[in-house]
């Protein structure tokens, strides 16, 4: 029997977190929205307010897609939570979906901080890529555009849940994983995706400046 070959299947190339269209679809899983309901409010009345019915599909697909690999319970804590919880659950889903940032949280990311590394650089990513494509040939093959735009999405993602303090300084910053995060990471058993959002714990953090 041949074995499967390996690949990574990554959303990143479709958008970074989005916890305000996140919030909606939370909702409407919650809500156990059928298929006309769908349609009805991410096309026609365009609730995640993008600049076409198709881009809005796509986008509703993709965040539908990281979030249903979650329980219900991270749902409710996207849909209801203050910004900071939600940003977090919507980072959760995000490694959920995507292994390849799960490595590269796991081995870049931390150990920048193991380092104490002030900041990330564009060429992490590229060295990362090269790197895992040594498991996933297919990683090669992909196009110098869809690499950068790859990493931007993912360095706008430790932005956002605050593991970089901007986009353009790229400067580390240590993260406090909300209680309510560790809880429901540790009811669902998934200590990989906790130990992510830990990483700024590795060991000691930068100092904030």
């Amino acid at each position: 029997m041949t074995k499967p070959v390996f690949t990574y299947d990554s959303d990143l190339i479709g958008g970074s977190l989005q916890v305000r269209e996140s919030r909606i679809i939370a909702h409407l899983l919650l809500d156990r929205a059928d298929p006309d309901r769908w349609k009805q409010e991410i096309q026609q009345q365009n609730l995640l307010q993008k600049r076409s019915p198709a881009t809005a599909r796509r986008v509703a697909q993709a965040l539908r897609k990281r979030l249903e690999r979650l329980e219900p319970a991270f749902w409710r804590a996207l849909r209801d939570g203050d910004d900071e919880l939600a940003t977090q659950v919507a980072f959760c889903a995000a490694l959920e979906r995507n292994l390849l940032l799960v490595e590269f949280m796991e081995t870049v990311v931390r150990d920048a901080f193991v380092m104490r590394a002030e900041l990330l650089e564009p060429w992490h990513w590229n060295d990362f890529l090269d790197e895992r494509s040594q498991r996933d040939p297919a990683l090669a093959e992909w196009t110098e555009s869809s690499r950068r735009k790859m990493g931007q999405v993912a360095f706008r993602m430790l932005a956002e849940v605050g593991l970089l303090k901007s986009t353009r300084s790229m400067k580390l910053q240590h993260l406090l994983v909300r209680a309510e995060v560790r809880a429901l990471l540790d009811d669902s058993h998934r200590q990989r995706i906790k130990a992510c959002l830990s990483v700024s714990s590795a060991q000691t953090a930068p100092v904030q400046g």
